[in-house]
């Protein structure tokens, strides 16, 4: 996708209300200081649209960016990090669920895990209860630049067994410094919103005819 505009469009907090958007979404959930700001700042060519931080937590609400008036990127909260309070923590899993439920635009979930490390227990959590809701997340392996090339097949296979991965998830080894793996993340959202269009062109045929 040529992106011709962006726009930060909504921003919801933990009363806010889910917008009926008009066209599809496609959300990016990940444990605090993954590089989920750095990755879509990577996506939509860009250096500080979402606001990347070194401290963990900085993305406390559900941001919805518009792209081309044909698509919504969703980032969502980041999860897992340490120093918030259990209220806190309870309120951002109540928020993401709320959306994971009530969006009717949401078509793909990408779950941001760090390649050089085993996936977390709340990366597992998070991965099992995406599949649980009725979605088959799609895994950005992120920091690949932070190993050797070598290397990354081992760390894959090792993000595939730790989150118990269904078999034919797909999982793209991602650098925000290299941009690797950006190519791969639009062809699949590409493909979407084509399918969504399409969708709609069958539509609009059937009501005019």
């Amino acid at each position: 996708m040529v992106i011709r505009n962006v726009n930060l469009e909504t921003v919801c907090g933990i009363s806010s209300r889910i917008p009926d958007n008009p066209y599809i979404e496609v959300a990016f959930a990940g444990r605090s200081n993954v590089g989920k700001s750095s990755l879509i700042n990577a996506l939509m060519n860009r250096k500080s649209l979402a606001r990347t931080s070194s401290k963990p937590g900085k993305t406390q609400t559900i941001n919805f960016y518009n792209i081309n008036n044909a698509m919504y990127l969703v980032d969502l909260p980041g999860y897992g990090y340490a120093k918030a309070s259990v209220e806190v923590k309870e309120k951002w899993g109540k928020m993401v669920e709320n959306y994971l439920h009530k969006s009717r635009q949401l078509k793909a979930v990408f779950l941001l895990v760090d390649i050089r490390h085993d996936p977390s227990a709340n990366d597992k959590v998070m991965y099992e209860w995406m599949v649980h809701q009725g979605f088959s997340p799609i895994v950005i392996a992120t920091k690949m630049d932070k190993i050797s090339r070598s290397q990354v097949p081992k760390h894959v296979k090792a993000v595939r067994t730790g989150l118990g991965m269904q078999a034919g998830t797909t999982v793209i080894p991602f650098s925000a410094q290299t941009k690797q793996g950006r190519d791969e993340i639009w062809e699949l959202i590409d493909a979407l919103v084509a399918e969504d269009e399409d969708a709609a062109d069958e539509e609009g045929s059937q009501i005019s005819g």
